[in-house]
């Protein structure tokens, strides 16, 4: 198992492919966001320095790593292909290199590139995202209202319940705004008002035309009422903004923080926090898996060229990445777990590889 002079070929044609396959795409890819974003930098007069440092170099990361299995997959079959067509897959194959040896080299680079991907999830991306995030927010179509949200059920504490109709993200404002304190399964305490404001000053809300009606275990209740009212909770307005676009900016720590208090809350969108964190580890694994399955196709000798080798490549990464994207809707829906809706499609396409390793001409 030492480190020979063909693990170093394989190794280095490995690298090289899979960088160059990313310089290229990626060049292709800002050239058609800058086409498709042109006018809204134009129109909202966005600057030359933003455009480049906050935005496209905090993007090229970001898209690099959502599809690396695609880049992978392509590196693989394009390279290997190359090697079985110049007849040199033969050549080791028949020098007494036995198949599960040639494969060492190409799980090494692997694994370069998972714990490359997955660096890149945990903690590059995250700090990126913050700048790309807020351009998007600020110079692009993506604007604050496109993150309002309506019918908002929270948990703030046990035993108070915070029930909002609609969030207006122009105003930082919400109406219909009812919190209801529970004490031994029963009502003790209802604060509804007509709306509640943020006040960033103060990290607080202001109630406008609000009453509370305290409820006794006998015949009378208390009300009382107000044209205003000063209120610290446990909520704040960015509570209202967290959706797939803000969980993407979160270190790894406050993600799983934010997961523990969603999920105490009764958030629906933890969700979104849940997906994030799942693929953040699924994708980079996906490296091993994809890398099996591209040398099992490709490294048989065919007089067709690479040209079938290339185009079964790109159709399956696409499938990966699409099936991935699939599996997600049934999270939305509930219907699944996301732990289990994230690592589906590396499970079935473990199984993939395996067959087609022990089918793989060797």
């Amino acid at each position: 198992m030492r480190v020979k002079l063909l693990d170093k070929y394989i190794f280095r044609k490995f690298m090289v492919t899979f960088f160059m396959a990313i310089i290229l795409i990626v060049g292709i890819v800002i050239i058609f966001d800058i086409s498709e974003k042109i006018d809204d930098f134009v129109a909202k007069e966005a600057p030359l320095r933003a455009i480049i440092l906050d935005y496209y170099v905090n993007f090229v990361p970001y898209f690099m790593n959502m599809f690396s299995p695609l880049f992978v997959f392509i590196s693989v079959i394009f390279f290997t292909s190359i090697m079985a067509s110049n007849s040199e897959i033969i050549a080791i194959l028949s020098c007494g290199v036995s198949y599960k040896r040639l494969l060492m080299p190409y799980m090494a680079a692997a694994a370069v590139i998972a714990l490359f991907s997955l660096a890149l999830s945990l903690y590059v991306i995250p700090n990126g995202n913050v700048k790309r995030v807020a351009f998007e927010t600020r110079y692009t179509k993506l604007n604050r209202n496109a993150l309002s949200v309506k019918n908002v059920h929270y948990q703030l504490n046990p035993g108070q319940f915070v029930f909002v109709s609609s969030f207006s993200a122009w105003n930082n404002t919400a109406y219909d705004f009812t919190l209801e304190e529970m004490k031994d399964n029963r009502l003790v305490s209802k604060l509804s008002a007509e709306s509640a404001k943020w006040d960033s000053t103060k990290a607080g809300w202001v109630l406008k035309n609000w009453f509370i009606r305290d409820y006794s275990q006998g015949l009378e209740d208390r009300v009382r009422s107000g044209a205003r009212l000063d209120t610290v909770l446990s909520l704040t307005v960015t509570d209202f903004y967290r959706n797939k676009k803000t969980v993407e900016a979160l270190p790894i720590r406050q993600l799983n923080q934010l997961i523990r208090v969603q999920k105490s809350r009764g958030d629906a969108n933890v969700m979104y926090s849940q997906l994030e964190k799942h693929q953040r580890y699924s994708m980079p694994f996906s490296a091993f898996i994809l890398t099996i399955i591209g040398v099992t196709l490709s490294s048989r000798k065919k007089r067709g060229g690479i040209g079938w080798n290339i185009g079964i490549g790109i159709a399956l990464s696409f499938t990966y990445i699409l099936f991935m994207r699939f599996s997600q809707m049934f999270v939305y829906t509930g219907s699944m777990p996301a732990v289990v809706a994230l690592w589906i499609p590396n499970v079935l396409y473990a199984i993939v590889a395996l067959i087609l390793y022990k089918l793989a001409q060797k």
